[in-house]
């Protein structure tokens, strides 16, 4: 199951048995000075229980994109269920007046299942462009947005645009590139309005992540890493250094959460492990 099958079946099951090593159960202590957390769609071969105590046990603080039927899993192990889906699918979102009666009915019910979950934050997309000019697209991505914030502003729940790469993995995605995802935030004006800016998606677009991030920090509100090319482990095969990234995050004063969002080529729970303690700085 990838990310885009992921999102649209989000009651799907995990099923299969936990291979590898047994998990190990003492607690690891972290500096805990990035909110780290790990997407469940990365893990879904591993039973629930067994991610999400080991999750608990590396220290993450939440699990993002997790399927509901698994947040009471979560809340059994004092994490979160971050990025809960918010009533837009990838293709299909903000971008386009006729979508958004049906976005601000399923908006609502997200933001219920927020405030019942203790889910501190949505995501949204803006949809694909299907011809549709970036400045259009923009303008109708604010007026969607200014309808269904004061629902989310009122309980507290951050609401996030992801930023997603249109090279490779989401083509004729709109909201690829940082700008004109920062202009949407300062359009729509909202405390809880920001951008997930997603590490491997930016660096496919735009590179110059560190500076991206130091220069818009107030405009983004969630994090999520992946090694690139291929998606995979954050480590030395790849072109991005999470070390020097991690401690930007940091010196930038950064709040929110980063989730590790690569697919595993390894043992599974051994790659998690490795990417905490490198961004545990």
């Amino acid at each position: 199951m990838d990310r885009r099958v992921f999102l649209q079946t989000v009651g799907a099951g995990s099923g299969a048995a936990l291979a590898g090593k047994a998990v190990q159960m003492k607690p690891v202590e972290r500096k805990g000075r990035i909110k780290q957390s790990a997407c469940r769609w990365c893990y879904n071969k591993i039973p629930a229980e067994d991610f999400v105590r080991e999750g608990a046990r590396l220290g993450l603080k939440s699990i993002d994109l997790a399927p509901a039927a698994e947040w009471p899993i979560l809340k059994k192990y004092g994490l979160p269920p971050t990025m809960i889906g918010g009533g837009t699918t990838i293709p299909d979102g903000f971008n386009r007046k006729e979508n958004h009666a049906g976005i601000e009915e399923r908006f609502r019910e997200s933001v219920r299942n927020a405030v019942t979950f203790g889910a501190p934050s949505i995501i949204v997309f803006s949809g694909n462009r299907r011809g549709m000019s970036d400045a259009e697209g923009l303008e109708n991505c604010v007026t969607g947005l200014k309808k269904v914030m004061p629902i989310a502003e009122d309980k507290g729940i951050l609401v996030c645009m992801e930023l997603l790469n249109s090279k490779v993995d989401h083509a004729d995605y709109m909201c690829d590139h940082t700008k004109w995802g920062v202009e949407l935030v300062k359009r729509v004006a909202s405390p809880y309005f920001k951008l997930l800016y997603d590490i491997y998606h930016m660096q496919i677009m735009e590179g110059d992540v560190i500076r991206t991030l130091r220069e818009n920090a107030e405009y983004i509100g969630h994090l999520h890493t992946g090694g690139n090319p291929g998606r995979n482990e954050i480590d030395g095969t790849q072109e991005l250094n999470y070390r020097a990234i991690a401690h930007a995050v940091v010196e930038m004063g950064f709040s929110g959460y980063m989730a590790h969002e690569f697919i595993p080529k390894r043992n599974p729970l051994e790659s998690l492990a490795e990417a905490v303690e490198l961004c545990d700085v």
